[in-house]
């Protein structure tokens, strides 16, 4: 019997709480279940999970005997964490534990200094704190899962499915795994990653800087083929000023600024329209239809026909019919 022991802190997300709950529907060739969940915590006194609160059948002693131990994201990324906890999952992670975080999750196993040097992830939207807050972590936000063998990570709540899943597949082969998706009503793998959710909203330029009509002329009008010179003499300045303001005033470069301009511009077009994919890359701004299709799988981290597929508006598709 694998034991799989789901650790509750204080302000646990309720979400990330559950969603290790798959390994409890795993049934075997003979209808036998491989793993046995153990939800557990500090203790003594209840655990805080937003909206209400929890009493674990176990403590920390649970954590002794786990095969696996899943850590859920806490609302708090900030949150401190107590040493007894720090403590147990380094005993744990030192007789071969598998540890798994959900989400925000990775900031209590970064804590640990159990993912140092390694590449982790966590929601998109808290990458840059877990980045900031353990520098020694390599922080990749664009994809679904990382998975070290004893050590894995996953980005928001669904992700965390698909991690468990993917383990499951791991401990239990395809066939077991396909059924464990199939009973959770979701595919066994999710084409792309994260950064498909990922709002890519462009850095804002002051109001009034000396980039705000540039950047107007190159989000409407700014021809397909564009270089980094030609939009210099547009701005009337050397490429080496244009670089350096365009920085200082939007934090990223001309031509990365235009490529995301297009690319959000296509998804808004894949979304409520029923163009075609070509005809929505020529409306966006790109050169060929190969181009925008490496572009923005490059950017969003699937194709735009995919894309198209996973966010069609109701109202777009309702339209189409």
């Amino acid at each position: 019997m694998h034991i799989v022991a789901i650790l509750a802190l204080d302000g646990v997300v309720p979400f990330d709480l559950a969603t290790p709950e798959v390994f409890d529907r795993v049934r075997l060739a003979d209808g036998t279940s491989p793993y046995e969940v153990r939800v557990c915590s500090p203790g003594p006194g209840p655990v805080d999970a937003g909206a209400f609160t929890l009493v674990t059948p176990w403590g920390m002693d649970a954590l002794d005997s786990a095969d696996t131990i899943v850590l859920p994201g806490r609302a708090d990324v900030t949150a401190p964490i107590d040493d007894e906890v720090i403590k147990g999952l380094r005993a744990a992670a030192a007789r071969g534990a598998r540890l798994v975080s959900i989400c925000s999750g990775a900031f209590i196993l970064a804590a640990t200094g159990l993912l140092d040097g390694l590449r982790a992830t966590t929601h998109w939207i808290a990458a840059d704190d877990l980045a900031r807050m353990h520098p020694a972590i390599e922080v990749d936000p664009d994809v679904l899962y990382i998975d070290h063998g004893e050590l894995a990570t996953s980005a928001g709540a669904v992700a965390g499915l698909d991690l468990c899943l993917h383990l499951i597949r791991r401990d239990h082969g395809s066939a077991v795994a396909a059924m464990a998706a199939k009973l959770s009503v979701v595919p066994l793998e999710r084409e792309g990653g994260q950064a498909q959710f990922i709002v890519h909203e462009q850095p804002p330029a002051p109001r009034g800087s000396t980039m705000e009509p540039l950047l107007r002329w190159l989000e409407e009008s700014a021809p397909a083929e564009l270089t980094t010179a030609q939009i210099a003499a547009k701005a009337n300045m050397s490429t080496r000023t244009l670089n350096r303001r365009f920085r200082e005033q939007t934090g990223t470069t001309p031509l990365r600024w235009l490529h995301r301009a297009r690319v959000r511009r296509a998804q808004h077009l894949l979304e409520t329209t029923d163009d075609t994919v070509d005809l929505i890359g020529d409306r966006a701004g790109f050169g060929s239809p190969t181009a925008f299709r490496d572009r923005f799988k490059s950017v969003v981290g699937i194709s735009p026909q995919t894309y198209r597929q996973a966010f069609r508006s109701r109202g777009a598709a309702a339209a189409e019919r």
